[in-house]
């Protein structure tokens, strides 16, 4: 009988589900988010992989040929400097699965999402 912790997460589940040409992407956010908040809940909500402390921290999405990772609008205003040729809207940031994955950008924008989290004072999930 296999052991409780050898079972995929669901977050593991959905990455091995998404678009074979994302999976890399994919994979390599979710080290990203997790590296940056291992205290996090990782949990499924409305199908896609988010991260919650319990308020809403960052999620990301597969598609047929683009990774979206959402953040706040806040966040993705203050690095909207640095995104150069990577398309991106008030709530979302956008990697192509031709593209490759700026790892640097993305670890600062969790960084820069997770610290405004921390220091809000309500209770609010966004």
């Amino acid at each position: 009988m296999p052991m409780a912790d050898a079972r995929p997460t669901p977050i593991a589940e959905y990455i091995a589900a998404a678009p074979q040409a994302g999976r890399p992407h994919a994979r390599r956010v979710y080290d990203i988010f997790r590296s940056v908040a291992p205290g996090a809940e990782e949990t499924i909500k409305w199908g896609v992989p988010f991260f919650v402390e319990p308020r809403f921290l960052f999620s990301f999405s597969c598609h047929k040929a683009h990774l979206n990772l959402a953040l706040t609008p806040a966040t993705l205003a203050a690095f909207r400097d640095e995104v150069g040729d990577y398309a991106t809207t008030v709530n979302f940031f956008q990697v192509r699965y031709d593209q490759p994955l700026p790892e640097d950008l993305i670890r600062h924008m969790a960084t820069h999402q997770l610290q405004a989290v921390s220091r809000r004072e309500d209770d609010g999930f966004w």
